[in-house]
């Protein structure tokens, strides 16, 4: 099959996120059909990515759309009814590309990524495409407005909020649509009333984040990993600082708190001190993992599954998670990850596993267990494949 990836991000480093699905199964599928990629490049540098994706990807077209200009168009947006979010991605160079590339070629399907992408190809109804989104982005800001905030976010996240839950209705229009979780599969077949949406989980290189590594005896040692400028992330460290994390240390002095992840804001710097480590960005997470006791997961609003609960299961590291994309892994608590709301129910989770090396491995082996079954991106690009043949017919 001839396939288009239509992406918002440069899928490349693979890192976290959306930049890590879209390689990955890119990576998985280039053997056996021939991939294109279209999608934007916020820096320059991301430019220079272009090589490194030409390994993968047959052509690889970058619009590069620079910040100042997404601020711009989301100014613009003030007076309409579209998510601020779809107006940042909008660009005349975007378009004139696409309509270029779909000139020059017929695919077999197009796979447009994130509800930001959407509008691109509402107008092309004649084409196989799949709507990808990485979560209900819907139940991600009404988990949001959820949360008390200043009275500056709470009025625009109410208006972002609206705005998203009536532009998602676009799915509609798409062949088929598809998110990483059941758990938001079934809020937007509530909400929308729509029947052409199917799972796609997020995945696990299971060559980079191995089982067999972790040492069970230690016991000092708690996790965070993700990119600290993302707003779910930061609340939580946060949050786990200021609430979880003192009732632990009143029953286990000796832990430290570590926080991993890149551009770290000035609220999380501001946490470091003699037991919690902000590391900024990390290359090579596997070993930071290993290096873990238990690994912590304490959000409070957001959707999807969470990268960082996959990746400590797969190693075979203990997590201890809130609710926030827990629904989706479609586990039990305790067959990897622990699942408390509660912050002295987290935090008592956390003292049993730092208190008990067999607890520890019991629940890492659980989790190991789940995601070579589930989880892998072997398996979850041969679900894309599938999906990508239905929607062209063959």
């Amino acid at each position: 099959m001839k396939i288009l990836f239509l992406a918002n991000r440069v899928p490349y480093p693979p890192y976290r996120g959306d930049k890590l699905k879209i390689y990955n199964l890119a990576k998985r599928l280039c053997g056996k059909h021939e991939l294109h990629l279209l999608t934007f490049a916020q820096h320059k540098e991301e430019l220079e990515y272009k090589k490194e994706l030409e390994q993968i990807f047959t052509s690889v077209t970058l619009i590069y759309l620079p910040k100042w200009q997404s601020a711009l168009n989301c100014l613009k947006g003030v007076f309409d009814s579209m998510p601020f979010q779809v107006h940042y991605f909008q660009s005349v160079a975007m378009r004139k590309a696409l309509n270029s590339v779909l000139d020059k070629h017929t695919f077999d399907a197009i796979h447009v990524q994130h509800l930001r992408m959407s509008p691109y190809l509402t107008d092309r109804q004649q084409l196989p495409r799949i709507l990808d989104l990485p979560d209900a982005f819907s139940l991600y800001w009404e988990r949001r407005q959820a949360m008390k905030r200043g009275i500056a976010k709470t009025i625009f996240e109410k208006i972002e909020g609206g705005r998203v839950l009536q532009y998602e209705k676009i799915l509609k229009t798409y062949n088929m649509s598809l998110v990483c979780s059941t758990e938001d599969l079934n809020y937007l077949k509530h909400k929308h009333h729509v029947d052409n949406i199917k799972l796609l989980p997020n995945g696990v290189d299971l060559d980079i984040f191995k089982a067999g590594g972790h040492d069970y005896a230690a016991s000092e040692t708690l996790l965070f990993t993700g990119n600290m400028d993302y707003a779910p992330n930061i609340d939580a460290v946060v949050y786990f600082v200021q609430e979880i994390l003192p009732i632990i240390k009143a029953a286990k002095p000796e832990v430290k708190f570590v926080i991993a992840g890149q551009r770290p804001v000035k609220k999380v710097l501001e946490l470091e001190n003699d037991y919690i480590e902000v590391t900024g960005f990390i290359k090579e997470l596997a070993p930071v993992y290993n290096s873990a006791s238990v690994v912590v997961a304490p959000l409070r609003f957001g959707a999807g599954t969470q990268n960082k609960v996959l990746e400590a299961m797969a190693m075979g590291v203990p997590v201890v998670c809130s609710n926030i994309g827990f629904a989706g892994l479609g586990i039990e608590s305790g067959e990897g990850a622990i699942m408390h709301k509660d912050p002295k129910e987290f935090a008592e989770a956390v003292i049993q596993l730092l208190s008990s090396e067999t607890k520890r491995k019991e629940v890492g082996e659980k989790g190991v267990q789940v995601i070579r079954s589930r989880f892998g991106w072997d398996a979850i690009a041969l679900q894309l494949e599938s999906y990508c043949k239905e929607v062209a017919g063959k």
